[in-house]
């Protein structure tokens, strides 16, 4: 390691503290909601640009998945280190504002005619690499602005939004696009990582002390977080269930939109408004969270979240045009309740017991690992379309993502209700996640 770090409570000011009342969390949550949304925007406008104004056969508009996830695999390791070294809120802002720039370069691009294919390959590459810098502080960031017991409220809470702008981002989008054209709607994108930017100014931490510790080979920092997750069982089990369903969701994520687009025949418009209908779940599950931790229990709520809602997840490539669009919704908003259960849940458990001397590298290398795999997914998306069709191509992949079930199911997690005390009490030894 390079230094130890020592930091006051993160946020508690009274008896029953309550993040309705942390100025911190609520301006990192209000920024995080409008920098989501901007991101859902994108997320539809990106792939309609390439496919529908630059003519992007299937495989190029999965190159743009890959070329947006394939920075979590080359860059995640020493974003870890950076974090821990570098004041994480000034890093945050940088990436905000130069992601904002990049967006913001599209419409101009557009407007002098130099919009191409291989322009939208870099500033969607170069936009990836800001991300993971962002992702990696801003995870590493929370557990010093929310009180140790605070934190699946706080994740849940940020997760809510997450689904709240993929329930109207792609709408949004959608209308957007049809009024002003892909490229212009890039505008939104970049307008929203400047109110990020904004309210991340205005956070007031408390104060860190960041001592020197003896220096070590980079090799040594960089395989830090790996050292940590590899001496816990649990964080195995939950790693390799992450990967092999973010390899699976991907596949089928880089050929959704072009699937929509030829294969159901949906416009602009009503991809949006499946995207939307798939939020449903997660909005739902998120508002639950908590609860539905405390029900079924700490370490049962991690395997029955990514089991039950699997059947869902065959009606994707049973949709047909028209009413039929509804049952590809159907089938995301099962996969999104999954993901935000799942999600919450292991994100907590990791920022709980990781020191946070290391909390950035442990970060870094669950990204490594279960983002890294993301472009791998996205390669594996296009090939499977193109050899076996958009709908074959589907069916292979959500019976892919159901599997990855199996890691946790398989594991201790399956013969406990909650994590031992000894692991989840905050102690500062140890920490997990799902993402």
């Amino acid at each position: 390691m390079t230094q130890q770090m020592t930091q006051a409570p993160a946020g508690a000011t009274g008896p029953d503290p309550s993040l309705w009342r942390s100025r911190n969390f609520l301006l990192l949550w209000g920024g995080q909601t409008v920098s989501e949304l901007g991101t859902r925007i994108a997320n539809v406008a990106v792939p309609l640009l390439a496919a529908d104004t630059l003519n992007a056969s299937v495989f190029q508009v999965s190159l743009l998945t890959v070329l947006a996830w394939l920075p979590y695999l080359l860059f995640s390791l020493p974003a870890g280190i950076v974090a821990d070294r570098l004041d994480q809120r000034r890093l945050m802002i940088a990436c905000d504002l130069g992601r904002a720039a990049l967006m913001l370069s599209l419409p101009v691009a557009a407007l002098v005619g130099q919009l191409t294919l291989p322009f939208l390959y870099v500033v969607v590459g170069l936009g990836g690499v800001l991300t993971v810098m962002f992702t990696v502080s801003y995870k590493s960031m929370l557990p010093r602005l929310v009180p140790a017991d605070l934190l699946v409220d706080g994740n849940a809470k940020l997760t809510i939004s997450e689904d709240a702008a993929e329930l109207v981002g792609p709408t949004v989008s959608g209308a957007l696009i049809g009024l002003v054209g892909a490229a212009r709607t890039f505008l939104a994108n970049g307008f929203a990582f400047l109110v990020s930017a904004l309210t991340l100014i205005l956070i007031r931490e408390a104060p860190v002390r960041r001592e020197p510790a003896p220096r070590v080979p980079l090799r040594v920092e960089l395989t830090d977080g790996l050292g940590f997750i590899r001496r816990q069982p649990i964080l195995v089990s939950i790693l390799a269930c992450t990967t092999w369903s973010n390899f699976w969701v991907m596949a089928s994520a880089s050929i959704e939109v072009t699937f929509l687009v030829r294969e159901l025949h949906a416009a602009p418009v009503q991809v949006g408004l499946v995207f939307s209908v798939s939020a449903v779940g997660g909005l739902v599950v998120g508002v639950l969270a908590a609860r539905l931790s405390a029900w079924l229990g700490s370490a049962r709520v991690i395997w029955v979240a990514m089991t039950a809602p699997g059947p869902f997840y065959l009606l994707m490539p049973l949709a047909q045009p028209g009413w039929g669009l509804l049952l590809y919704g159907v089938g995301l908003a099962a996969f999104s309740a999954n993901a935000v259960l799942f999600n919450v849940a292991a994100m907590s458990y990791r920022q709980r017991i990781t020191p946070p001397a290391i909390l950035g590298r442990v970060n870094a290398a669950f990204l490594w690992i279960c983002f890294g795999v993301i472009p791998l997914g996205a390669l594996t998306g296009g090939a499977l379309g193109t050899a076996l069709g958009l709908r074959g191509a589907l069916w292979v992949c959500v019976l892919g993502t159901w599997a990855a079930c199996l890691f946790v199911v398989c594991s201790p997690l399956r013969r406990m209700r909650n994590m031992p005390p000894g692991l989840a009490a905050g102690d500062g030894t140890h920490r997990a996640g799902g993402s």
